[in-house]
């Protein structure tokens, strides 16, 4: 059974490999927010809509300092096509067993769907907002961004 996060906790610790089969780990990106959103797959309206939305608004996290990483249970290969089709910037984590969303506490939706959220980390890898919500996943980009946005002020 998946834990249960809150705004407060640590991060968990993960690794996880991108499309070229490089390990990224949390760890790599301490001392910077970290936008972590798991999605249930590739290629589907709204997680399409989703990642377009995080590739639309990326230069903005960026300049607040944060970086962006998406994560689902899809293949390396199918993050590669998703990827190039449509122009992300970011990175996308295959996590095929799905024991990283577990990780995180991410559950399934009438046990069938991944779950879908997100979770701004900060600087020192505390979390400081979760945003969980299967159907707009467009609200998950402009809710990070700020919560980023503000703290920075």
């Amino acid at each position: 059974m998946a834990k249960k996060l809150f705004i407060g906790d640590k991060a968990p610790y993960f690794e996880l490999k991108d499309s070229i089969g490089k390990l990224h780990k949390l760890a790599d990106y301490n001392g910077k927010y970290v936008v972590v959103y798991f999605y249930p797959k590739n290629n589907t309206k709204v997680c399409t809509a989703e990642a377009c939305s995080f590739r639309d608004s990326y230069e903005d996290f960026k300049t607040a300092g944060a970086e962006v990483i998406g994560i689902s249970g899809d293949s390396k290969e199918s993050h590669a096509g998703f990827s190039a089709k449509y122009k992300l910037p970011f990175i996308l984590l295959s996590d095929d067993d799905n024991s990283v969303r577990k990780q995180f506490g991410g559950s399934q939706f009438f046990g069938l769907i991944p779950s879908r959220i997100t979770f701004v980390i900060d600087q020192n890898g505390i979390i400081k907002f979760i945003f969980d919500g299967l159907f707009n996943g467009e609200e998950h980009v402009k809710r990070a961004l700020q919560i980023i946005q503000e703290s920075k002020e």
